[in-house]
């Protein structure tokens, strides 16, 4: 697990609830978080993947996660929300990068950012998303 990665991630969700939330233009998203941060500190092509990907693919993102929330997804916190986003794009996008490893990283975002029990919301969702679209991953 790459450090500039995972701060990637960090960035990215970041970015996307800013998205959420005040539903600014992505690419001004992105420019402001280049000129903010610093730019060797994270895997910038990770961040643009990640930030790009979500909203390109945000209904079918949401469709595989309906299954595994227990309320719409418009009901779901906002932060939490964007975790689980992020870790429905990697999963189904990022295959290189292993399924614990993508779990492990929203729980970490959503201890981080999320409600106080929201990591927990957030593990049971994406483990099992995980099942389902990592399924000969998970049986190896």
């Amino acid at each position: 697990m790459s450090k500039k990665r995972s701060q990637a991630r960090h960035y990215a969700v970041q970015a996307i609830y800013q998205w959420q939330v005040a539903g600014q233009n992505i690419k001004d998203i992105r420019n402001q978080f280049v000129a903010e941060q610093n730019q060797k500190g994270f895997e910038l092509a990770y961040f643009e993947s990640l930030l790009h990907g979500v909203p390109a693919h945000l209904d079918e993102l949401d469709e595989l996660l309906r299954p595994y929330l227990d309320r719409s997804i418009e009901s779901v916190d906002p932060v939490e929300r964007a975790i689980l986003r992020l870790g429905a794009f990697e999963l189904q996008y990022h295959s290189e990068v292993p399924y614990k490893v993508v779990i492990n990283e929203s729980v970490e975002l959503s201890k981080l950012f999320g409600a106080e029990q929201g990591h927990r919301y957030v593990n049971g969702v994406l483990d099992k998303l995980a099942h389902q679209l990592r399924e000969s991953e998970i049986n190896r």
